[in-house]
């Protein structure tokens, strides 16, 4: 999936410096709950199942939307 996100967001042409950039990390202490995405500098932490998922972050990310609630981790 990591691939995947990299590659929508070399397509949505927001990669590079001073841009998105998609990094490897461990589990970031929340390896219970399945995959994890972060979002910096914002610190929007997220789940996710498939592909429809990524797209779906993505988009909120780049058009500077609202957090997509239903895969949120949340505290």
């Amino acid at each position: 999936m990591r691939s995947y996100m990299k590659k929508r967001i070399k397509e949505s042409g927001h990669s590079g410096k001073g841009q998105v950039r998609v990094n490897t990390a461990g589990c970031l202490d929340r390896c219970d709950l399945g995959p994890v995405i972060v979002i910096y500098p914002k610190g929007i932490w997220y789940t996710y199942l498939d592909e429809e998922d990524i797209d779906e972050i993505i988009e909120s990310l780049l058009s500077g939307g609202r957090p997509v609630q239903r895969l949120l981790i949340t505290d």
